[in-house]
């Protein structure tokens, strides 16, 4: 006889994606709260509502996600994520999670913010847990060479850690103690990403929205606009030029005028190549690089200048119009 409130998974150690995957479907409507079984046995696992991480089966109708067998690809497929191959964690969400985001953002599942929030949960949460879990590598990694740097502080690392030490005895009330509390680690950060994206950073689009509207008011090139207030504009910025057909070499926006408030000065920031990325579309003007106040203003002949970091990715003016024609020259230079 089968359990239907009762969440499957296998024992021993265990990993970032069977504990955010048990989290997830502890919010759904149909496992709310349920209890977590943790085995191997397949008669006990046979019993269970959902089982994930076990069991050499992908089958949503028989709510079996597991994603170790032979043959087994499946990616996220929408929104264009198509690359990172599922762990379980990311099986459960792409079935489960335009209803969890729905639920915790008080939305409709048909809501567009719903949506958007759903896929950018996906790239910004999810997909790293699916890539870690499978050994997807992040970057390409030439033969004979080393990583520059660990990155041994990833929620996948984190919860690799709460399993019991080698060194300690080992029993299974203590390994169901410590994957609860993997189980609640995963699941306060998935609703402190969701938090920030609904309440933060989605709020950022209608200023970019705004500033490309008025961008040929900033500048006749449309180029550079201008933020009325600082906002997370990136990802925004990439997804309305794609959609107002802005996103061509030709007309795509260049650099982006913001004030800082804290400082009460204008900064002029070039626009990555990607979000996250130090490459960038076109640099301030490179004579700048590591100058700063008078020695920048004369250099430059732009009255009010601050600074031009080495990089060539941002600067700074004590005015709008100033800013606004340290972005005017570099956009004209040839360099």
């Amino acid at each position: 006889m089968t359990d239907e409130k009762t969440i499957g998974t296998h024992d021993g150690s265990f990993h970032c994606d069977e504990a955010l995957g048990c989290y997830l479907l502890q919010n759904t409507r149909a496992f709310a709260g349920c209890k977590i079984v943790r085995t191997r046995d397949a008669d006990a696992l046979a019993k269970c509502g959902v089982v994930i991480d076990v069991g050499a089966e992908y089958d949503a109708s028989k709510l079996r996600f597991d994603h170790h067998q032979k043959g087994f690809e499946e990616t996220f497929g929408v929104g264009g994520f198509t690359r990172t191959k599922l762990s379980s964690a990311g099986l459960v969400y792409k079935h489960f999670g335009k209803e969890i985001v729905a639920t915790k953002i008080e939305k409709s599942v048909d809501d567009p913010v719903t949506e958007r929030l759903y896929l950018k949960m996906y790239k910004t949460f999810v997909e790293a847990v699916d890539g870690v879990d499978n050994g997807v590598t992040q970057y390409e990694v030439s033969e004979g060479t080393e990583p520059r740097y660990e990155n041994n502080t990833s929620l996948s690392s984190r919860v690799g850690r709460l399993n019991p030490n080698w060194n300690e005895p080992v029993t299974a009330e203590r390994q169901m103690e410590q994957f609860l509390k993997a189980v609640a680690l995963t699941g306060k950060e998935f609703d402190e990403e969701l938090k920030y994206l609904a309440n933060v950073w989605l709020p950022g689009r209608k200023p970019v929205e705004e500033a490309i509207a008025k961008r040929e008011e900033v500048d006749k090139s449309g180029k550079i606009i201008k933020l009325e207030q600082y906002c997370p504009w990136k990802d925004h910025l990439y997804e309305v030029e794609k959609e107002s057909g802005l996103d061509s070499e030709e007309k795509r926006v260049e650099f982006v005028l913001f004030e800082d408030e804290s400082a009460k000065k204008w900064r002029v920031s070039t626009v990555p190549i990607a979000s996250g990325s130090f490459d960038k579309r076109k640099g301030l003007k490179k004579e700048w690089a590591g100058l700063r106040d008078q020695d920048l203003s004369e250099k430059s002949g732009i009255p009010g200048c601050v600074f031009v970091h080495n990089g060539l990715f941002i600067g700074g003016n004590d005015t709008y119009e100033g800013a606004l024609e340290m972005a005017r020259v570099s956009l004209e230079a040839k360099d």
